[in-house]
């Protein structure tokens, strides 16, 4: 069964092929998928990558997570980006998602 590992904070200069081999450490990779975005003055990657077994998916989080790459941090979740929900500066919570529309 094919996990999916989304990340965000990814630093626009990182390529396809450095995540390929990232993740490729910890288990097959299936597909990866890279947004890039503008957000303020530098742009800023986000997408997903999918690995074949929970198992190997597990392993690259735990690796992974909140370590330096590249000119950044890899921030990785197994929910998608919007699914989960943030504070806001308001302290009320909504849903990711919107949070794009409101800065």
């Amino acid at each position: 069964m094919n996990t999916s590992i989304y990340f965000d904070t990814l630093p626009a200069t990182v390529t396809e092929k450095e995540l390929m081999e990232l993740f490729c450490a910890h288990g097959n990779v299936v597909d990866i998928h890279i947004v890039i975005e503008r957000t303020g003055d530098q742009p800023c990657s986000h997408g997903s990558v999918t690995m074949i077994t929970p198992e190997g998916a597990q392993a690259a989080i735990k690796s992974i997570n909140g370590k330096p790459f590249g000119a950044g941090t890899l921030v990785l979740s197994e929910t998608p980006p919007g699914e989960e929900e943030v504070d806001s500066k308001n302290d009320r919570t909504i849903p990711r998602r919107m949070m794009s529309h409101l800065y």
